[in-house]
């Protein structure tokens, strides 16, 4: 069989002391974070608060100015290229590089940690390709080309790529960014189901409460609170991060929190 040999164990992730600044701005400060393998971390907070840096300096496109990065107890940023890309799948709010690739190609790329420099794609590679497409709904445009895709159908393609890398974590970046309500909930389920470790960056509190374990909110580039969606979910948090007035329940079908934004005043901004 051409391609690996299945799906990584999931990894174990610890985020220690992490901070990044750039041109005199701090956009992390002192962050830690851990997920347990297995497990779907949910990291929210206001735009601008440090989420999307934090995801590139876990995933390395980023060097943080401070602290560390470990994968099952090692140091992350020890890793070569390939070895980081057999562990983690990344994806990103929006792809580049993909210049004139089909969509077959661009999920395809996902094998390519998992193989030797100009190895064919073998039988299981294809297989599974198509497979992922399919489960992904991309199947019927698999031949044409990435950059003449919808926001949608793209990070659709995203998704796929990412499965067919078997990582042992997933890094997803607001991986719900331009899909319609079915596929937010499908891409999710997906995420949610598989065995890797799964750290999502996430605007939609409500997904993020019903299909994250833990969720870290963060404000400012710092934690401000951290745990399961149930206690770290309150309307006092809303107000203080994000600066708005809600009501948080209980979901009746899910037991997930659920929150509900109150209108803001004309004027208040």
């Amino acid at each position: 069989m051409t391609g690996g040999t299945g799906p990584a164990r999931p990894v174990e992730l610890a985020v220690e002391g992490l901070s990044y600044e750039t041109d005199g701005h701090t956009l992390l400060d002192a962050v830690d974070l851990t997920a347990r393998p297995g497990e779907t971390v949910g990291v929210v907070g206001p735009n601008g608060s440090g989420k999307t840096t934090l995801l590139r300096c876990v995933y390395g496109a980023l060097r943080a100015t401070a602290g560390r990065v470990l994968m099952d107890g090692a140091d992350a940023g020890a890793l070569t290229v390939k070895e980081r890309a057999r562990r983690v799948a990344v994806v990103p709010q929006d792809a580049t590089g993909t210049f004139g690739l089909t969509v077959r190609e661009v999920v395809a790329m996902g094998r390519s940690p998992h193989k030797r420099f100009w190895e064919q794609d073998g039988r299981d590679d294809v297989r599974r390709v198509a497979d992922a497409l399919e489960t992904v709904g991309a199947g019927p445009f698999a031949a044409r080309r990435f950059d003449e895709l919808s926001g949608g159908e793209r990070q659709r393609v995203l998704v796929a790529r990412a499965l067919v890398q078997d990582p042992g974590l997933l890094a997803l970046d607001e991986p719900t960014n331009h899909l319609d309500i079915r596929y937010q909930l499908e891409v999710l389920g997906l995420v949610r189901a598989l065995p890797a470790t799964g750290l999502l960056v996430l605007h939609d509190l409500n997904l993020a409460a019903a299909f994250c374990d833990r969720l870290y909110v963060l404000s400012g580039g710092r934690a401000v609170a951290s745990g399961p969606p149930r206690e770290v979910l309150t309307e006092e948090l809303l107000a203080e991060v994000y600066g708005v007035r809600a009501r948080v329940g209980i979901h009746p079908d899910t037991g997930a929190p659920n929150v509900v934004y109150l209108p803001v005043a004309a004027g208040a901004w």
